[in-house]
């Protein structure tokens, strides 16, 4: 396989006990991954010298496993996703992307991002190109950097649309796992009146901060926060809670997360693949809360929840 022309290998290594909850979140890019795991091979029912050295000699406390994504696709937003899941999920990684340049990794993949319609009326457009807005567009300029958000993938399109069948003027919002910023950007330009979004990574909150700038969109902060823990209720409670995240982390969220909304409040949980929908409305259901609601694509699911 010629990495460098046609593919991006997208390596991700963590301690061994991380290895499941990385394959899971490995799994929502790309089914065909590559595992490796020298932890369970048995020097005393193998043949040493069939063993190649560097497996004999690898460091058995951790493991690799790689995703291989096509040259065009952009390979940054699926960096972003990954650090954005493992700092969720409470671990770490060292990620590499083999087969592509240092400059690639910061230049290259601009070539693939252009203007993106979402739904009927939103347009998500690269803070570096040029765009003329359509009658009756609401255009919004982004520069992810390295955090995750850019509307391409199918998980962040779902949240936009229903955004913009649920947004009311006046209305307030929360962003939980906000990445790159874009959904409370979306929300505020929709016509809400005041977004609040965090993010427990500091790389997505100081992106999130410039995009929000760059916005000139007033009313809309960002900070960190780990889940809900340190959102701000003292302008009462919200009318949307936003969580595009991943399936363990909603679950996680399902026992506390009804305390931040109003009586007729919904949450958009998205990030789910559709293997674990059921899962997450189990969870949901056991907590006070009902779907009301669901979209899916290209096997991503996203709910709108409300109060039973």
């Amino acid at each position: 396989m010629d990495y460098c022309k046609d593919w991006s290998q997208v390596k991700v290594t963590v301690k061994l006990e991380h290895l499941d909850t990385l394959v899971a979140i490995m799994s929502m890019l790309n089914n065909n991954l590559m595992i490796e795991d020298f932890s369970d091979i048995d020097l005393k029912t193998c043949y040493g010298d069939l063993i190649d050295e560097t497996i004999l000699n690898a460091d058995k406390t951790v493991a690799a496993v790689s995703v291989f994504l096509p040259a065009d696709r952009p390979f940054t937003d699926a960096v972003a996703f990954l650090r954005e899941r493992m700092a969720d999920s409470g671990f770490e990684g060292k990620v590499e992307v083999i087969g592509v340049s240092e400059e690639d990794w910061a230049n290259s993949w601009k070539a693939y991002y252009k203007p993106l319609h979402i739904g009927k009326k939103m347009v998500i457009v690269p803070a570096w190109e040029r765009y003329e807005a359509q009658p009756g567009e609401i255009i919004v300029r982004m520069d992810p950097g390295m955090a995750f958000g850019t509307g391409t993938h199918e998980t962040t399109r779902l949240v936009i649309e229903l955004l913009e069948q649920h947004v009311r003027d006046g209305m307030r919002v929360l962003d939980v796992g906000c990445g790159s910023g874009i959904l409370a950007i979306c929300a505020k330009k929709l016509g809400a009146a005041a977004c609040k979004a965090y993010d427990i990574d500091p790389v997505a909150v100081r992106v999130a901060r410039e995009n929000i700038k760059d916005s000139g969109e007033e009313n809309v902060t960002c900070d960190v926060s780990d889940l809900l823990k340190q959102v701000d209720l003292s302008g009462g409670r919200y009318d949307i809670v936003c969580a595009n995240i991943v399936a363990d982390i909603i679950i996680r969220m399902a026992h506390d997360v009804g305390a931040y909304m109003k009586d007729d409040a919904i949450l958009l949980a998205s990030g789910i693949i559709t293997e674990r929908a059921e899962e997450v409305v189990k969870a949901l259901q056991d907590n006070g809360l009902r779907v009301a609601d669901r979209l899916d694509d290209n096997g991503w699911c996203a709910l709108v929840v409300k109060k039973a």
